[in-house]
């Protein structure tokens, strides 16, 4: 994948589904990730291609964990969790013939990640942490990327990435908060830089991106290579456009007809609209979308 003045989806919990990345790309994301799967819940699952749309899924126990479409491969990022290489490796190969390439979340601070010894859990256990990566380099077939955030102690983070260089990934994409912090707390943009300077992959930049021009800001602050949107995109996914983004209505309706096209579930349908309205929870839309229990209720 290029990275070279990208823009990139973020991999967002529960948000980064199949119709949000297939917005995304319309409106000039450059490439998506997918929500972070977690290895044992993709390995062994049995890849369905459904006729009538498209869409690919992958079922466990008749229940689909990831579903795609073979028009976002060529810019599809897989995101696993994981604590394990070996079952890390099994989820990589599940999944490799509809992805492009494969990345470790090792910056996800949320408790079920924590918990389980994966996401941010990882960067306390740098071996671990790149023995994972280095085995997917070597045994997935596909390009491999990871995602991190960083430690106040600037020579513990700056040594963290060069030894994950090593491991022979494609990018790292850095999340400018520490383990603790929340998106209130302003990132610090201020470490990019070090961190630019520390490898020879490509940077990408995650934390406080919420307008297309960042992407030159941040170039010229930090030479970083590409940026990651989050929050921003959460609400109005056509952040992508470099005209600048469409009314939030818009948004809705095409995101409503996309999820009855791609046949998305309705809860996953009805969390996503409501991240669209966080901001503006007074508004007419609101309350009767938090009541709704169908499509046709929405």
């Amino acid at each position: 994948l290029d990275y070279t003045n990208a823009r990139i989806l973020a991999p967002m919990v529960r948000i980064g589904t199949l119709p949000i990345r297939l917005m995304a790309l319309e409106y000039g994301a450059d490439l998506v990730y997918t929500p972070e799967v977690v290895d044992k819940g993709i390995v062994g699952a049995e890849r369905v291609v459904n006729e009538d749309n498209g869409t690919i899924d992958y079922l466990v126990k008749g229940v689909s964990v990831f579903r795609t479409h073979p028009i976002e491969k060529s810019k599809l990022v897989f995101q696993i969790g994981s604590a394990n290489a070996d079952l890390a490796l099994e989820a990589a190969l599940t999944v490799a013939q509809d992805v492009s390439t494969i990345d470790l979340n090792c910056g996800c601070p949320k408790r079920f990640s924590i918990h389980g010894g994966m996401g941010a859990a990882l960067m306390e256990e740098p071996e671990k942490l790149c023995g994972i990566l280095r085995k997917l380099v070597q045994h997935s077939g596909l390009p491999v990327t990871c995602k991190i955030r960083i430690f106040p102690d600037r020579e513990k983070t700056l040594k963290l990435v060069k030894m994950i260089e090593a491991t022979g990934i494609k990018a790292l994409a850095v999340h400018c908060r520490y383990r603790d912090e929340r998106p209130r707390e302003p990132g610090h943009w201020d470490r990019f830089q070090e961190i630019v300077e520390a490898v020879s992959i490509p940077v990408i930049a995650n934390g406080d991106v919420v307008e297309y021009s960042q992407l030159g800001k941040l170039q010229e602050l930090a030479g970083v290579t590409a940026v990651m949107y989050a929050r921003k995109a959460e609400a109005n996914v056509s952040i992508f456009r470099k005209e600048g983004p469409l009314p939030l209505m818009d948004i809705v309706r095409q995101y409503l007809r996309k999820c009855i096209t791609l046949r998305n579930h309705h809860s996953n349908t009805k969390y996503v609209l409501m991240q669209m309205f966080v901001e503006d929870t007074k508004s007419p839309h609101y309350r009767p979308l938090c009541e709704a229990k169908s499509f046709r209720a929405v």
